[in-house]
């Protein structure tokens, strides 16, 4: 070993890449490695999302159309052959609540439910929710129980 061919142990040390804007004799002064002039050679630069270099960006070319209307309330769907079902396995009591579909997983605390009219109803129920479908409400009143709209 001689002083000439000190080397510290493999991976010991990490080699920093080459040193930019420090000069001509560095090799990397100038423009440092930005070429001459444009947006990407300033100080600052950053691209806009979705920029395509000029070309219409695609956000602007794909036709746009219809409506959304900001007001839409959206109604989590329940049908009655689903209640049916969590009654028969004693999931669900004679009266029915928000807070029991909730627990039940069937919807959010913050969602609205719907009961629709789907399948056949033969327990007698009280079931409260925020709307029910004219089929829905005529099955549940037939079995005996009771919609409650709240």
């Amino acid at each position: 070993m001689k002083l000439h061919n000190i080397k510290p142990a493999e991976g010991a040390a990490k080699k920093a890449g080459k040193i930019i804007g420090r000069g001509q004799g560095t090799g990397k002064g100038g423009t440092s490695t930005r070429g001459h002039k444009g947006a990407k050679s300033r100080s600052g630069y950053s691209k806009k999302i979705g920029f395509e270099g000029g070309q219409m960006p695609l956000q602007r070319r794909v036709p746009k159309f219809g409506f959304t209307n900001i007001n839409r309330k959206e109604y989590v769907g329940i049908n009655l052959d689903t209640i049916q079902s969590y009654v028969d396995a004693n999931r669900f009591g004679s009266d029915i609540s928000f807070e029991d579909f909730v627990n039940q997983g069937l919807a959010g605390k913050n969602d609205l439910i719907k009961v629709l009219g789907r399948g056949e109803l033969s327990a007698k129920v009280k079931v409260t929710a925020h709307k029910f479908t004219a089929s829905a409400q005529e099955a549940i009143t037939k079995a005996g129980g009771e919609a409650v709209t709240i």
